[in-house]
């Protein structure tokens, strides 16, 4: 099974910057589908950013709109999630997922869509 292993966790202060980065450990059988979520203690994972197998199509929740960017790099089959203007209910454990898609320009924004899942990296904003 396709294993996925994320990296760029970190703290910061509200209004600060971070990048978080996916990448399979090891043999991948194809280009996916990937995506971004977050939780936080007691809730369900929320759907944050999504991007199609090519690359050319996004999809954001409405709290990631303007501020996050997912982008990926097919050949490393990495996906990256740049975050600006955080703020403090930004603060969860961030959880990268990966599919392959029934359709190359498909964008999956529900969890029970995805088949492999990082480790979770935890994002810290303080005020």
């Amino acid at each position: 099974q396709v294993q996925l292993v994320e990296s760029g966790g970190g703290s910061v202060q509200a209004g600060g910057s971070l990048t978080l980065s996916c990448a399979p450990s090891g043999r991948t059988f194809g280009t996916y589908a990937m995506g971004w979520f977050r939780q936080t203690p007691g809730t369900q994972r929320e759907f944050v950013a999504g991007i199609s197998k090519n690359g050319l199509n996004t999809n954001y929740a409405n709290s990631a709109t303007g501020r996050f960017t997912i982008s990926k790099e097919n050949e490393k089959n990495m996906a990256v999630l740049q975050m600006n203007s955080l703020q403090p209910e930004d603060t969860a454990v961030y959880y990268c997922a990966a599919t392959l898609p029934l359709y190359i320009g498909i964008v999956y924004k529900d969890e029970k869509d995805y088949d492999y899942w990082g480790q979770g990296a935890q994002l810290t904003v303080s005020s």
